[in-house]
């Protein structure tokens, strides 16, 4: 222990926060740290170009060409970053056997085997995604689509996914949290908003009706605003995800990039808090819109992480990064944004939550402005050097020293 942590140890109980409390909390809290950094979004299962309006930049060397190649960045990405993790997934890293291949609406369990096989080594579990973009039938509408071969295709891709969930769970013993994004939309102003919407609600009633174990799934369903390709009507938008999940009692999943720019999810969590009782979210940092830059310690994630903790239900959000950067080294994006998320979430469990609020319901505004500004000079850094220290990890820009000398010995020889 550093006697600058004794000194902000001591600092902090005085206004009534235990830092050992905080840093042994803070360990337990799971992060999902999202595959597609890894390879910029580019799976194992086709070899086409990404679409659905998911785009990367950029081209910096070293890109996994392989599951072994992704399965080792991810190994040094997290073994620089404190605290728990889970691995989240999306269908198209589908890992085949030599000569096998079956398509999206044909994925087994078997199929991802090795990732299983990978998590359980490590002691943590999975969260998984469908895949509806970057294939043959997504080149048009999908779970809305008026073409019945190609809605009942993404379907049953969809129904593929939420036995690979339940499998999942029950071989980590770890809930899963399986995600429903889709890109439909149109360009231009739609002549009809209610059908492709009816559609997709009867496509999601399809794919739950094949029932599943609540307990060991979390199917969540994520809005968007408008895609690249579909600006002028999203089917699944704001409106939609919130009347659809809690109306079938399933979990929302907010994106903090798949609002309008002046929109902050930091201010949705408590409103969907009170209503659903299971959250999920994507952190990303949106640059004009959903850019999925890397998460920075910024306002907005210091704020969503504020509200996470003074819910007081932090344990009944799913918190998991989705972002990808081909324009600068991955496995440094992957650990900047994770560790930059901790940081929010200490900052967050170093505030006197309970005092501020007190102090809002008094209407004693000005003390409660005083308090939360003198806050933000505290000694926050020093916590987080004792936590990295209890978990192993460097605590400043040290780490970056191991990302050069992986990038060196491993990523360059990806040529």
């Amino acid at each position: 222990m550093s006697e600058a942590y004794k000194i902000a140890k001591k600092k902090y109980a005085e206004i009534g926060i235990d830092t050992d409390a905080v840093i042994e909390k803070l360990k337990n809290v799971s992060v999902s740290m999202h595959c597609w950094q890894g390879d910029d979004v580019g799976g194992f299962d086709f070899d086409g170009e990404l679409s659905g309006g998911i785009q990367t930049t950029g081209n910096y060397p070293g890109k996994a060409r392989t599951p072994d190649e992704l399965m080792a960045d991810i190994d040094k990405a997290m073994s620089l970053d404190g605290g728990a993790h889970k691995l989240n997934l999306h269908a198209c890293y589908a890992i085949f056997e030599k000569g096998e291949w079956v398509d999206r609406d044909a994925l087994l369990p078997k199929h991802f085997e090795k990732w299983v096989k990978f998590a359980k080594e490590r002691g943590m579990g999975i969260d998984f995604n469908p895949t509806f973009f970057s294939h043959p039938k997504a080149n048009g509408m999908t779970l809305a689509s008026p073409d019945e071969d190609i809605r009942s295709f993404w379907v049953r891709h969809g129904q593929a996914c939420l036995k690979i969930s339940e499998y999942f769970a029950e071989e980590t013993g770890i809930p899963t949290v399986m995600n429903i994004w889709i890109p439909d939309g149109l360009k231009d102003c739609p002549a009809d908003r209610m059908g492709p919407r009816a559609r997709f609600v009867k496509s999601l009633d399809e794919i739950l009706s094949i029932g599943y174990d609540r307990s060991k799934v979390y199917v969540t369903l994520e809005s968007k605003v408008f895609g690249i390709g579909v600006e002028s009507y999203t089917v699944g938008s704001a409106e939609f995800g919130m009347g659809y999940v809690l109306s079938r009692g399933i979990v929302p999943l907010m994106d903090n990039g798949h609002y309008h720019p002046t929109e902050c999810v930091s201010d949705k969590i408590s409103s969907m808090l009170l209503f659903a009782p299971k959250l999920a979210l994507h952190v990303t940092r949106g640059v004009r819109w959903d850019s999925d830059h890397v998460v920075i310690l910024d306002d907005e994630t210091r704020e969503i992480a504020k509200e996470i903790v003074a819910s007081g239900r932090i344990d009944d959000i799913a918190i998991a990064l989705d972002y990808f950067d081909a324009s600068i080294n991955r496995v440094a994006a992957w650990v900047i944004g994770m560790r930059n998320f901790r940081k929010a979430l200490l900052i967050a469990m170093l505030t006197p939550h309970e005092t501020l609020k007190e102090l809002q319901d008094k209407e004693d505004n000005t003390k409660r402005l005083m308090l939360t500004e003198e806050l933000k000079s505290y000694p926050w850094g020093d916590v987080w050097a004792e936590y990295c220290d209890r978990c192993g990890v460097k605590s400043t820009s040290e780490w970056y020293d191991d990302v050069v000398k992986y990038e060196k010995e491993v990523l360059s020889q990806r040529v």
